[in-house]
C-alpha cells in the first residue's frame, strides 16, 4: 500500500510538471508577456490571477452551473489570462461573465441586487452589466467610506471598499491593449504611420523658423497630444498593467508605459513602436478570432524581448510555470490525504498493528513527497523574489507549515507511532489554507516596504523568528494530540519503541510529553535570538532597540511564555497534563503575535492588516480555551487511562 499510493501521488506531479501545449491560439505564450504592475516586472498571467482573486475571490471563471451535489462533473472554466484576453479584446462578451463577487445582504438591499445574480453555496455573484447602473451609488459609498478610519468600519463599508476597487481594476484591465473609445487600434496605428515623418520635418521646420507644412504639423501634434493625454491616465500609475516596454532599455529598463507611451516612442522613432504594434495587433487579431495573426504577433514579440529584454522575459517565464505548477495546491491535497491516513492509522493502532503500520508508513511517504513539492514551492517563490522565505504574511503562513512540516517528519523518525504524521500533515494544510485565503485581493510578490527591503535582517531575524512561531505551533498541535487521543482513545497507554535501540519501552503518553519538552525547548530558542536579532534590527531602522510596538510584544509574549512552560515543569509545578494545557495555550499567544497584532492596525509592524481574518482568529482561540478545559478533565474519564478494558487486557 505505501508505494501504490507514493507511485499514485507521484505520477500526479510528474504530469503537472511535464510541458503543455498551446491550444489554436497561442494563450500559454501571451500569458508569459512581461508587463510592469505593482512596481514589479510580472507575466500577463499574473495580472489575470491576482485580478480574478481581487475580483470573484477565484482565479478562473466558470462557463457553466453545476449542482454543488454533482461533484464529480467538473464545470467548464475560462483560465484567468483567457479571460483577461477576453476582458481587453471582446469586452461586450466579458461583460457578460459572472465576476464579481457581493455577499454583504444589507449592500445587496441597498444596490436592490437581490433578485439578480448567481447564487452559489450562499455567495453571489453578478455581471458587470448587471451592476453597472448602481456604480454612482457604489462609487458615493466608498467616498463615504474612505473617510472613516479602518478600525471602526462596519462589515457594509468594506464590502463597498472591496466592490469599489474591484470595478476600478476591472475597468482599467479593459484598456491594457487599446485606449479607450477606439476601433481597430491596430489599424489606426498603421494609418498613423506616413504621418511620423511629415510631421517631425515639419516640427523641425518650424523650430528652425523655416516654412513647413501646416497640415502635416497639426496632424503630429494631435497625435502628441493624443499619446501624452493617455499618459496621464491613471492606468499609467503603478496600480494597473504598463505593458509597452521603453524604447531605450540601455538608458532605463524600468520606465514601462501604457499605450500612450508607445504612441510618444514611435513619434520619436519616426515609425510606430515595433511592441506597441505587437500589443496592439493581438488584441485585434484575439477579438476577430484570428489565430494565425495572434500567435504570429505573439511569437514576434517574443522574439523581440528575448534579444532586448531577456532578463524581463525569463522572469516571466518562469513566474508563469510557477503560477501553472500550483505546488502548495497539490502539497495540500497530499497533507490533508496524508492526515486522513494517519487518522485511521491511530485509530487501528493495538487492534490491527499490521494495517496501523501500513498506513503510518504511506501516510509518511505521502508526507515526505508533498515535502518535497513544498519545498519546490518555496525555493523556486525565493528565487523569483530574490529574498529569504519570508516576506510578508502570506509567505510566513507558507514557511511556519514548512518548518512544522519538517519537525513533524523529524519525530514521526524518532516515534514511529504517527504522531509526528499527523503534526506534519495537519499543520502543512492549515497553513497552506490560510496562505491561499491570504492571496485572495492582493499580490503576493509585491514590492517590500523601504523599512523592510533588507535581505540580511530578512535571512536573520524574520526567519529565526518563524521558526520560533512554527515551533510552539508544533508543541501545541503536539499537545492537542495528547488530549484527543487520550480522552477518546486508549492509544496513550499502549508501548512503543523509541529514543533509539537502547531505549526501554515507552508509552506514547510519555514519548508525547518528551516531544512537547524538547520542541518547546527549541522553539523558545529560536523565539529569543529572533526577538533579540529584532531588536538589533530596530536599532539600525529606527534608533531605538525597543520601542514598546506591539508586534515587538508579541514576539516577547512569546518567549515568555515558553520560558514559563520550561520553569514550570523544572520546578516541578505541573506535570505530563499541565505542560499539555500551557502548551495548547502557547497557541494562542503565537496567533496572537503572528496575526493579531497585523488587526490592530497600529504600531510599526502593522504591514498585513487583515480585519476579515478577526472572526476566524477569535474561533481558533475559543476552540483552544475548550481544548485546554478537556485537558483539566480527571483522569478517571479519560480512555487511555480510566480502567477500561481493551482486547482483553486492563489499560492503566
Amino acid at each position: 500500500m505505501p508505494w501504490l499510493l507514493l507511485a499514485l501521488f507521484l505520477s500526479e506531479v510528474i504530469a503537472v510538471v511535464a510541458p503543455k501545449k498551446d491550444g489554436v491560439f497561442h494563450v500559454r505564450g501571451f500569458a508569459t508577456l512581461p508587463v510592469l504592475m505593482n512596481g514589479r516586472i510580472q507575466p500577463f498571467d499574473s495580472v489575470a490571477r491576482n485580478a480574478l482573486l481581487q475580483i470573484r475571490a477565484t482565479a478562473d471563471v466558470p462557463l457553466e452551473e453545476i449542482p454543488s451535489w454533482q461533484f464529480w462533473h467538473h464545470a467548464k472554466k475560462l483560465k484567468s489570462t483567457e479571460w483577461l484576453l477576453e476582458l481587453m479584446t471582446k469586452p461586450m462578451a466579458a461583460a457578460d461573465r459572472p465576476v464579481f463577487l457581493i455577499h454583504n445582504p444589507e449592500l445587496l438591499g441597498d444596490l436592490k441586487l437581490e433578485d439578480k445574480g448567481i447564487d452559489k453555496s450562499g455567495l453571489r455573484y453578478y455581471t458587470y452589466n448587471q451592476i453597472q447602473p448602481v456604480i454612482p451609488e457604489i462609487m458615493e459609498q466608498n467616498f463615504r467610506a474612505a473617510k472613516i478610519e479602518d478600525a471602526i468600519r462596519t462589515p457594509l463599508q468594506r464590502q463597498v471598499m472591496k466592490l469599489a476597487n474591484a470595478i476600478s481594476v476591472y475597468e482599467h484591465l479593459r484598456y491594457t491593449l487599446k485606449p479607450e473609445d477606439t476601433g481597430d487600434f491596430y489599424d489606426g496605428l498603421q494609418k498613423m504611420q506616413p504621418a511620423f515623418q511629415a510631421g517631425v520635418d515639419a516640427v523641425n521646420a518650424k523650430e528652425a523658423g523655416k516654412e513647413y507644412d501646416h497640415e502635416a504639423y497639426e496632424r503630429i501634434m494631435r497625435i502628441v497630444q493624443g499619446g501624452s493625454e493617455l499618459q496621464k491616465d491613471p492606468s499609467a500609475g503603478r496600480l494597473y498593467p504598463l505593458a509597452v516596454p521603453p524604447p531605450e532599455p540601455q538608458v532605463s529598463r524600468n520606465d514601462w508605459g501604457n499605450a500612450g507611451a508607445g504612441i510618444i516612442a514611435s513619434v520619436q522613432l519616426r515609425e510606430i513602436y515595433e511592441p506597441l504594434a505587437w500589443l496592439a495587433g493581438m488584441g485585434t487579431s484575439y477579438g476577430a478570432g484570428d489565430s494565425d495573426a495572434f500567435n504570429g504577433f505573439v511569437a514576434d514579440y517574443t522574439s523581440w524581448l528575448e534579444k532586448n529584454f531577456q532578463a524581463e522575459l525569463s522572469k516571466a517565464q518562469h513566474e508563469y510555470f510557477y503560477n501553472d505548477l500550483k505546488a502548495f495546491l497539490h502539497a495540500m491535497i497530499m497533507y490533508i490525504f496524508a492526515f486522513l491516513l494517519t487518522g485511521a492509522g491511530l485509530l487501528t493502532f493495538g487492534v490491527v498493528p499490521g494495517l496501523s503500520e501500513s498506513l503510518r508508513r504511506s501516510a509518511f511517504f505521502i508526507i515526505l513527497l508533498a515535502g518535497v513539492v513544498h519545498t519546490a514551492g518555496l525555493v523556486f517563490r525565493m528565487v523569483l523574489e530574490g529574498r529569504p522565505p519570508v516576506t510578508n504574511l502570506y509567505s510566513s503562513a507558507i514557511f511556519i507549515g514548512w518548518g512544522a512540516m519538517v519537525l513533524g517528519l523529524i519525530l514521526e523518525k524518532i516515534y514511529k507511532v504517527g504522531i509526528g504524521n499527523a503534526v506534519a500533515s495537519l499543520a502543512g494544510f492549515i497553513t497552506l489554507l490560510i496562505a491561499h485565503n491570504l492571496a485572495i485581493g492582493s499580490d503576493t510578490m509585491e514590492m517590500m516596504r523601504a523599512v523592510l527591503d533588507n535581505n540580511f535582517w530578512l535571512a536573520t531575524h524574520v526567519v529565526v523568528v518563524t521558526i520560533g512561531y512554527a515551533s510552539t505551533f508544533v508543541a501545541g498541535l503536539l499537545a492537542i494530540g495528547y488530549v484527543l487521543l487520550g480522552l477518546f482513545t486508549p492509544i496513550l497507554s499502549q508501548k512503543l519503541e523509541g529514543g533509539g535501540k537502547k531505549a526501554s519501552p515507552l508509552d506514547v503518553g510519555k514519548a508525547l510529553g518528551k516531544m512537547v519538552y524538547g520542541i518547546v525547548c527549541f522553539a523558545t530558542l529560536f523565539s529569543f535570538v529572533g526577538t533579540v536579532l529584532g531588536g538589533i534590527w530596530a536599532d539600525q531602522s529606527w534608533g531605538r532597540f525597543w520601542g514598546w510596538d506591539p508586534k515587538e510584544n508579541g514576539a516577547l509574549l512569546i518567549v515568555l511564555w515558553n520560558a514559563t512552560l520550561l520553569h514550570a515543569r523544572w520546578g516541578g509545578l505541573v506535570r505530563e497534563r499541565g505542560i499539555m494545557a500551557m502548551a495548547i495555550f502557547g497557541n494562542i499567544v503565537t496567533s496572537f503575535s503572528w496575526f493579531g497584532v497585523n488587526m490592530l492596525g497600529i504600531g510599526l509592524h502593522s504591514y498585513g492588516f487583515m480585519d476579515a481574518a478577526f472572526d476566524w482568529l477569535r474561533a481558533f482561540i475559543i476552540v483552544q480555551l475548550i481544548l485546554m478545559g478537556l485537558c483539566m478533565i480527571p483522569l478517571k474519564h479519560w480512555r487511555s487511562f480510566g480502567g477500561k478494558v481493551v482486547l482483553g487486557q486492563k489499560v492503566r
